[in-house]
């Protein structure tokens, strides 16, 4: 389905009226001691601070609604803050607060977001603290999960990660134009591009497990088998499971993306995923382990051979990189970056970087702060530049995916009229 253009209303610090800040202090002191930044925490130093929130109805209870007068506008145009909001380098948090939240009232609902230190934690800790955090505010008396806070494992290095004075800078152009867009993709759908990937159909829909679903929670969740053994995963006609549900979605954007780009055959394209580390090494760490505990693995495909090959082909090149980051491969990028101490070069240098980031199995949509889920999940200005993707759970949950585009204007322009792409988007 084509999508629809948005109407952007730029906003202005008059467009909002600030009714409290204040900063907040622990009544005692922590008796947990000093953490050092480990070798998966400092290359974040160069990256904004993360930027995530959620939008809720208003709370149906009575409450006072005289103390503002807020023109709702919409909230999608990237470049709209005025600069005092613009996102900070994590480096930064050397001298202002690690986490900030605020609370945006709108006419017809209220945002409640988080901007959090990159060097202090990565997706799963930032939705990890979200939930506890909105659970403690609806009231919860025993909380279900504990930060662990543990530094015995190899992440922690003393190596020293020298920076420049002044600090590390942002590895891009911030100033460069960018259009955004999400894409939704139903359970439904994203069956239906599974099957047609695998070359069968999904078996998923009759209530059975689903075993190439799966093997694609390898790379945020740890395994988890009732009898303690890590057994060979098959699929129902006895050969090995192979392309998961998220892959088959990444190698549908790869294309969709790269065939957007207009490049020439020998062009070489790179695709980077986020991977948790937490279950891949040896000794595994907890899987509530609180920081950075993620690599960047990149998959590289000339042009040609990501276009004139089918989808499986695409598909099979980033399910072979995850499937291989094991504890060695984890360890072998532990080893290089001490022996090369450096900031995350986040950005896209060569103009066909992909870099995927964030997960549809984070449980965003399980915040609760008293009054109901939320309605919508979104992400602010931070890190975002030509082919940043964000995963998003789909709101209405049973697999449903959200992906959050960024492109340069034009390649979001033909993306949007990509016939593979979009007969599989059920809305943007």
């Amino acid at each position: 389905m084509p999508c629809q253009e948005t109407i952007i209303t730029p906003l202005s610090p008059s467009s909002f009226t600030l009714l409290s800040k204040c900063s907040v202090f622990p009544s005692h002191k922590s008796t947990t001691p000093d953490l050092k930044l480990s070798v998966s925490d400092l290359p974040m130093l160069s990256c904004h601070y993360i930027q995530k929130g959620c939008l809720f109805t208003l709370p149906p209870f009575p409450y006072p609604r005289t103390h503002y007068s807020i023109q709702a506008k919409p909230l999608n145009n990237l470049n709209s803050l005025p600069p005092s909001l613009r996102p900070p380098l994590s480096y930064e948090g050397h001298f202002m607060p690690i986490l900030a939240v605020q609370v945006t009232e709108f006419v017809d609902g209220v945002f409640i977001s988080c901007s959090v230190n990159h060097a202090v934690t990565d997706g799963t800790s930032f939705w990890d603290f979200f939930n506890t955090f909105s659970g403690i505010n609806r009231g919860l008396k025993k909380l279900s999960t504990h930060p662990d806070f543990s530094r015995d494992s190899v992440l922690v290095s003393p190596v020293v990660l020298r920076v420049p004075e002044g600090g590390p800078k942002v590895a891009f152009d911030v100033h460069a134009p960018i259009n955004e867009r999400i894409f939704s993709f139903s359970r439904e759908a994203i069956l239906k591009l599974k099957g047609k990937v695998n070359g069968k159909k999904c078996f998923g829909d009759n209530g059975d497990i689903d075993v190439v679903e799966l093997m694609g929670k390898q790379s945020n969740d740890p395994f988890r088998f009732s009898d303690g053994k890590l057994t060979p995963l098959r699929s129902r006609n006895g050969t090995n499971a192979s392309i998961s549900s998220f892959q088959s979605l990444s190698a549908l954007l790869w294309r969709g993306i790269t065939r957007a780009r207009k490049f020439c055959d020998t062009k070489m394209t790179t695709f980077r995923m986020a991977v948790n580390c937490r279950h891949r090494l040896e000794p595994k760490l907890e899987p509530h382990y609180f920081g950075n505990a993620i690599q960047s693995i990149p998959t590289y495909a000339q042009a040609g051979e990501v276009l004139k090959k089918d989808l499986r082909w695409c598909a099979e090149q980033l399910n072979k990189n995850v499937m291989a980051h094991d504890n060695k491969k984890v360890r072998s990028y532990i080893d290089n970056w001490e022996q090369d101490p450096r900031c995350f070069p986040l950005g896209n240098f060569d103009g066909a970087m992909i870099t995927m980031g964030s997960s549809p199995r984070f449980p965003m949509y399980n915040n609760d702060f008293g009054w109901g889920r939320p309605v919508a999940v979104r992400s602010g200005k931070a890190n975002k530049f030509d082919g940043k993707i964000s995963a998003f759970p789909g709101r209405k949950g049973g697999g449903s995916v959200d992906l959050e585009v960024v492109l340069a204007p034009e390649t979001m322009a033909r993306l949007e009229s990509d016939p593979e792409f979009m007969e599989f988007v059920t809305q943007c």
